[in-house]
């Protein structure tokens, strides 16, 4: 007995042509969602499973973190991230979770970036930094949809990457006569916070440039006026912090544009991701970058950085640890005064620390030691009004 053959069916060309461009609708109407939402400051969840690529447990969901003027319309920034359940193994579930997203975005060329080696995982998600650009006018003018705080002494070491413009747009660098000296953070378009122990001149000699290039800069402000904390005392490291007085106002764009500051009462977990953004050397009195450096730490407990063998009981309340015990990414020489920030649950980037000390540069048992800004933050808004 013969079974009978079987027949291999060709598509006929009409119905190849009518299944591509179904897909291509499919995919605009997605995107075209996506900048919806995007556009009225909301976010919109996509769900993707059980399938072949992802499992059921596996959800993927794109949230707005900043949404910000561009020319001529919006430049929309998300994180894409992909929760997990406990029993999952999540480095395995990451490299599946990465392998499939290079196989997805080796052919394409929309207007959609991930960022793939940026992934991060934070208790039971992987996070992906995710652009998207859409350009619209809202009668005729350019609007800004949504304000957004954004995602180690005078030290960014290891494991860091260049950023590109309008990544950090609250990163500033302050210069003593045109020469960069410390990092700062925009707080509002008058005051950026930094480091007390950058300053020991007048304020005339310093000036503050924003943008992702040392040169050429975005933008240029020179200084009116420092405030150094009242109880500083270089070269002490307690009471690390100073503001520094624009003379003139920024404009707020995409590219420059203040972080979030925490309520004096609001708390950041402990071993948690954070970001560091700066200009300091490469290495342990190495070079230093014309492109702003980032890198990712996690929270120190002061318990644990108290240790003998980390900074034997020199870690005060006004201060706290970020980096890793078995070192290797720090802050570095140049870095001082620069932002430690991280998204709270609402994805909204707020400034935890300012780069103040530490030994040396990612040494083992040596992790940055960064001001705590919760617990300056009624001292920041005695002086400020912010």
């Amino acid at each position: 007995i013969h079974q009978p053959a079987i027949k291999i069916r060709h598509l006929e060309p009409w119905k190849i042509a009518l299944i591509v461009i179904g897909t291509a609708v499919a995919a605009a109407i997605t995107i075209g969602l996506l900048v919806y939402f995007v556009a009225y400051g909301k976010f919109y969840t996509f769900l993707y499973g059980p399938g072949p690529s992802f499992s059921a447990s596996l959800l993927a969901n794109i949230f707005l973190l900043v949404c910000s003027p561009d020319t001529g319309g919006v430049l929309a920034e998300t994180l894409l991230t992909f929760s997990f359940s406990a029993t999952d193994c999540r480095e395995a579930l990451r490299e599946r979770v990465e392998r499939i997203l290079r196989r997805g975005l080796r052919k394409y060329t929309g207007p959609l970036r991930i960022d793939v080696k940026s992934s991060t995982v934070s208790g039971e998600y992987i996070i992906y930094p995710l652009k998207f650009v859409g350009f619209f006018l809202i009668n005729g003018t350019r609007f800004w949809f949504r304000s957004t705080g954004k995602p180690s002494s005078l030290r960014i070491v290891g494991g860091l990457t260049s950023a590109e413009t309008g990544d950090w747009p609250w990163q500033a660098s302050l210069q003593y006569n045109n020469i960069h000296r410390c990092g700062a953070t925009l707080i509002s378009n008058t005051w950026l916070v930094s480091a007390a122990h950058c300053f020991r001149d007048h304020p005339h000699k310093w000036t503050a440039t924003f943008g992702a290039l040392l040169k050429p800069p975005s933008m240029k402000r020179s200084v009116k006026t420092i405030i150094i904390h009242e109880k500083y005392r270089y070269p002490e490291h307690d009471y690390d912090i100073a503001l520094v007085k624009l003379s003139k106002q920024v404009e707020f764009t995409s590219n420059v544009h203040r972080v979030c500051l925490p309520e004096p009462s609001q708390t950041f977990p402990y071993n948690i991701y954070a970001v560091i953004t700066g200009w300091g050397a490469l290495t342990n009195d190495g070079p230093t970058p014309n492109v702003l450096q980032e890198a990712t730490v996690k929270l120190i407990d002061s318990n644990t950085c108290n240790r003998k063998e980390v900074y034997d009981g020199d870690i005060t309340p006004r201060m706290l640890c970020a980096g890793y015990l078995e070192g290797g990414v720090d802050a570095c020489q140049g870095d001082s005064g620069g932002p430690l920030v991280t998204p709270d649950s609402r994805l909204m980037w707020y400034l935890v620390g300012i780069v103040s000390w530490g030994d040396e540069c990612a040494k083992p048992n040596k992790p940055g030691v960064y001001t705590r800004v919760t617990y300056f933050r009624d001292w920041i808004t005695s002086k400020t009004g912010i």
